[in-house]
């Protein structure tokens, strides 16, 4: 029949295109979990320096300046960390943004909790900034639950459809193109040969362009995860040397000049590991 062999080449090209999306996504939400998990650990470790510090008498004013933007800086990583996870909440609240948000909004839903998240405080963390952290009990929820829906977010910013990535994550009905229908195969069956082939190349153009998003935003997570671990665990590694070898001193008068430098350098180390809490990736 008559571009027979063009309909057939072109959708197995579409499909290949989609499993490998397929395979990027998943890829992506584990990236997105790895650092969540090594995240999740810099802020215990961040935590325990914090401690310390409390225990100590005469400590500088500067450090407790210090941990005042150590805690901005994690305010919305722990907000979105600590949300009720409720995904039919989220379906509902998501009705309430854009179409490309609602989209997303459902396609996030369908993530397992962990995945969502993860997902979730990957790419919210610098842009919702002080809007769902400054929010308490059932309002945060909500919020939080809104952004992650892609719905408006009533506390400021434009929920998750903003990110390039977020919405490539979002699948095929997301970006507003027919490849969701591939898997029943009723749009390129029902069409003439050369305009199913010119439809499925369209769409596939599509799917290797978000591929292509997904993938350099993985790279991106892969290397921030790096960072994240590489300084928690020198930061963690120095805490408990330090405190070692200061078993007895409970004043900052008493440390010498040395040992004052030391503890400098844990805190400015603490607030550097805190700032790539606020990094945005994906955009």
């Amino acid at each position: 029949m008559l571009n027979s062999s063009m309909k057939k080449e072109a959708i197995e090209k579409l499909k290949s295109a989609v499993k490998k999306y397929e395979t990027s996504s998943e890829s992506l939400k584990s990236s997105a979990i790895k650092l969540h998990n090594t995240r999740t650990y810099g802020l215990d470790v961040i935590k325990k320096v914090e401690a310390y510090i409390n225990t100590l008498a005469n400590t500088p004013k500067e450090f407790e300046k210090t941990f005042q933007q150590v805690r901005v800086n994690l305010a919305s990583f722990k907000a979105l960390m600590e949300i009720s996870y409720d995904e039919k909440q989220m379906i509902k609240l998501a009705g309430g943004g854009t179409v490309a948000g609602v989209a997303a909004g459902v396609a996030t839903a369908a993530l397992a909790p962990t995945a969502a998240m993860a997902i979730a405080t990957t790419f919210g963390t610098a842009s919702t900034g002080a809007a769902i952290s400054g929010l308490t009990g059932a309002a945060a929820t909500n919020a939080a639950l809104a952004w992650l829906g892609g719905g408006a977010l009533a506390a400021g910013g434009g929920g998750m459809a903003g990110g390039s990535a977020l919405l490539a994550l979002a699948g095929p009905i997301g970006w507003g193109i027919g490849a969701a229908s591939l898997a029943a195969g009723g749009f390129f069956a029902s069409k003439k040969n050369k305009e199913a082939a010119i439809k499925a190349d369209k769409e596939r153009v599509e799917v290797v362009k978000v591929t292509r998003t997904l993938e350099a935003t993985t790279h991106e997570i892969n290397a921030l995860k790096e960072s994240t671990q590489q300084l928690a665990k020198g930061l963690e590694k120095s805490l408990i040397s330090f405190t070692s070898m200061t078993k007895s001193i409970t004043s900052f008068a008493e440390f010498s000049q040395d040992e004052r430098h030391l503890l400098r350098a844990i805190i400015n180390n603490t607030e550097s590991l805190s700032a790539l809490f606020m990094k945005e990736v994906g955009k």
